[in-house]
């Protein structure tokens, strides 16, 4: 009885603050239409499907003060919302039952409190028997390949189905095959409806969430196909908190442009420094998560163990099913193919202790893997090995200890990468990583490179790390952390109901304009000037 009130207190509670929180949003929204100046400007298309159902997400949050922000300096906005023209979108799937619909209803609710006020074009349900008629009894491997009227909405979609299943490698079973089938007509609608939409308002711009679930994919595969072709913009969450990053390119590649003439001065370092001291404390979350509740150190007994071998290898993962992973395989098909080499290396060292940490994310409530690092070991039998050290996803021990005594560190496109490199460890790098664009980290050209690389490290007494790593990688991270994480702190605050959710704060229309807010001023330059979406920091 205690756990039924509890539940329906937090479901009061819920909804009583989300009502505020919308009152507030229409509340401002009102405003900026009444002092938005009248414009013969080509408008922006906003388009965010992928961030949430029910109140508003960090980058829901990012779009829509960004778009009140264009309004105020008279460029017209337009939001394509949906209007149940997705028969699944990814985060109204429900994994456990093909036959539950999305909860449109309360999403809907909460788009027309958010674009109250607001310019909106409905993404409306539409079918096409052609295209339904053509996915039937396609295996998966099938569906990938897709291609409609020359748009490759197989590919489009695969980041979304792996994204939504947890895992990287799909299983072909009815499930799998149905959501497939799903994503791919629900792209298609939208491809149609936002090309026809591309056609009647002729915009300058176009702003997405970061351009890889299937939504969004498919409206920027649009809006670039298009003849001429329109200008994309993406966002996703920021390395600090309240912050967002915004890209002509792939977000979720983290594409920086980092000249030879950007130093940093002893001021930034000592910055940086300061920054890095928190990490290393477990002091510090993304997205709204705090992934380290706690930040241990590894107990006497590993050490013990450690020191009945001639050397220690860090090995980090990665969560397979993440967006990023599309731009990291480049050299191998997968992680679990690098892992999968990585372990015949094992084997063949045994005076080698390999020292295997899964990533803190896999195990994340509601967000588990389905195909996980824990899995790969437990069916490779990984654990048995006497030179292998497992510590799983949610055991709190400390990354920057194993590193600090490790002979080299083995990342696949990890961030802990960039950390080790500014420490001075060599960091033996298997995937496409934000901060591969520069020299940061040993990054073989291929596979062939790579394994012998390893077999290399193994075998050397010392491994030299070239200077110029150690002084980009603290350049990139500085770059990451401080001039393209644009704050939004001003304007947003923690929703006080779920975590990586915002409240819009009450605060003044004017603090939107660019005189008033240097991220304001980088957003508008960057959408309408093609600036650079950089702070100078």
């Amino acid at each position: 009885m205690t756990g039924i009130k509890d539940r329906v207190s937090q479901g009061i509670n819920r909804r009583v603050r989300h009502a505020a929180q919308n009152a507030r949003l229409v509340k401002l929204s009102r405003q900026v239409l009444a002092a938005e100046p009248d414009s013969t400007q080509k408008p922006v298309i906003f388009f965010n499907a992928s961030t949430r159902l029910e109140a508003i997400s960090l980058n829901a949050g990012f779009s829509l003060l960004t778009a009140w922000a264009l309004r105020l300096q008279g460029v017209p906005v337009v939001h394509f919302v949906c209007n149940r023209g997705m028969s699944h979108c990814v985060l109204g799937t429900d994994r456990d039952d093909i036959g539950n619909p999305p909860p449109c209803s309360i999403c809907i609710a909460q788009s027309e409190k958010t674009y109250a006020n607001s310019d909106v074009r409905w993404l409306n349900p539409q079918t096409d028997e052609t295209l339904q008629d053509l996915l039937i009894g396609l295996s998966v491997e099938e569906l990938a390949r897709v291609e409609y009227q020359d748009m490759p909405l197989g590919r489009l979609v695969l980041p979304s189905l792996r994204w939504i299943l947890r895992r990287h490698h799909l299983v072909d079973d009815e499930k799998t095959r149905h959501f497939f089938r799903q994503y791919i007509l629900s792209a298609w609608t939208i491809a149609e409806q936002f090309g026809e939409l591309l056609e009647t308002i002729q915009p300058q711009a176009v702003v997405v969430f970061n351009g890889m679930f299937y939504p969004e994919a498919s409206v920027r595969w649009v809006a670039r196909n298009h003849d001429p072709a329109v200008r994309v913009i993406s966002h996703e969450v920021g390395l600090r908190p309240f912050s967002g990053f915004f890209t002509t390119g792939d977000a979720t590649a983290y594409p920086v442009d980092l000249p030879d003439t950007f130093q940093l001065s002893q001021e930034q370092n000592e910055k940086l420094d300061a920054y890095l001291n928190q990490r290393r404390q477990g002091n510090f979350s993304m997205a709204g998560v705090r992934f380290w509740p706690e930040m241990n150190q590894m107990d006497t007994d590993f050490w013990k163990h450690a020191a009945g071998f001639t050397q220690m290898v860090s090995v980090f993962t990665n969560v397979i099913f993440d967006t990023s992973q599309d731009h990291a395989n480049v050299i191998f098909d997968d992680m679990f193919s690098w892992l999968d080499e990585v372990l015949k290396v094992i084997r063949a060292h045994p005076e080698t202790l390999f020292v295997i940490r899964a990533h803190p994310d896999e195990s994340r409530p509601g967000k588990q893997s389905l195909e996980s690092v824990t899995g790969w070991v437990k069916q490779h039998s990984v654990d048995q090995l006497s030179n292998v050290v497992f510590i799983p996803s949610d055991q709190h021990f400390s990354s920057y200890e194993l590193i600090e005594k490790s002979k080299f560190v083995m990342i696949y496109n990890s961030t802990i990468g960039l950390e080790a490199s500014i420490s001075g460890a060599a960091v033996l790098c298997a995937g496409k990583s934000r901060f591969t664009q520069i020299p940061t980290v040993f990054f073989p050209a291929d596979r062939a490179e790579y394994l012998q690389t390893l077999e290399d490290f193994l075998a050397r007494e010392t491994i030299v790390v070239p200077e110029e790593f150690r002084h980009n990688a603290r350049r990139f991270l500085y770059a990451q952390i401080y001039r393209t994480s644009l704050l939004f702190n001003h304007f947003l605050e923690e929703d006080g109901v779920w975590r990586g959710y915002v409240a819009v704060k009450p605060f003044a229309i004017d603090d939107l304009r660019p005189e008033k807010s240097e991220t304001i001023k980088v957003l508008l330059e960057g959408i309408l000037q093609e600036g650079s979406f950089l702070l100078d920091a």
